[in-house]
């Protein structure tokens, strides 16, 4: 499915030291898109709004290791 993000506001965390080493994130109607803040006219990534979430939960909760 195509998502048409060209009307989105695209969001930088807070903690982002705008090094452009970051990703930013939109809210569409049908789905959480996440792209390279170094390549804005490039591709976005798209999940659900339930798997973005159950993601920002592994995140909180330490469930991702380190690589």
């Amino acid at each position: 499915m195509e998502i048409d993000l060209t009307s989105v506001e695209w969001r930088t965390s807070s903690y982002s030291g705008g090094n452009g080493q970051c990703v930013e994130v939109a809210s569409a109607a049908e789905a959480v898109a996440i792209r390279d803040s170094k390549d804005r006219e490039g591709p976005a990534l798209t999940f659900t709004a339930e798997a973005w979430g159950a993601f920002i939960l592994g995140v909180r909760a330490g469930e991702l290791a380190e690589a």
